[in-house]
């Protein structure tokens, strides 16, 4: 099973203890902190009490710099084939089994006996177990079955 892990370490900026700048005029209106990331976008400066808005709300302190470690260690996961999975099955000790071929069409020249034949589940040949097992990688298989 592939394993990938992978560690990112980036530095971000912790923001000052009050979250909120004041900007006052006539009345008193709570604007969010805006650092170099974010941004605030108005129709027009006018809206917040007829003021203009200053260009930096606040500044952040350079010296108080963390690193942040995102560490990643999943494995990826195995896709089972659609189509093999609706063709096989496992019975409850554990073998493969699937349906013999030829009772698809043209039934009416096969005679009862052989119809019944074709019904029947038959077991997967050992040879072909490390196809079937590879296509469907998610089966609860008994390998030691013969």
């Amino acid at each position: 099973m592939a394993c990938a892990t992978a560690t990112v370490s980036f530095p971000f900026r912790l923001p000052p203890r009050a979250p909120y700048t004041r900007v006052s005029h006539s009345s008193s209106v709570d604007v969010p902190l805006l650092n170099k990331f974010s941004s605030l976008k108005l129709s027009s400066s006018s809206c917040i009490s007829g003021s203009t808005l200053p260009h930096r709300l606040c500044t952040v302190n350079p010296t108080r710099i963390q690193h942040l470690t995102i560490v990643s260690a999943k494995g990826y996961k195995m896709k089972t084939h659609k189509a093999s999975a609706k063709r096989f099955r496992v019975t409850g000790r554990g073998k493969i089994v699937r349906r013999r071929a030829g009772k698809q069409h043209l039934l009416a020249k096969k005679n009862t006996k052989r119809k019944l034949r074709l019904s029947k589940m038959h077991p997967v040949s050992r040879a072909d177990y490390d196809n079937v097992i590879g296509a469907l990688p998610y089966l609860k298989v008994n390998r030691n079955v013969t």
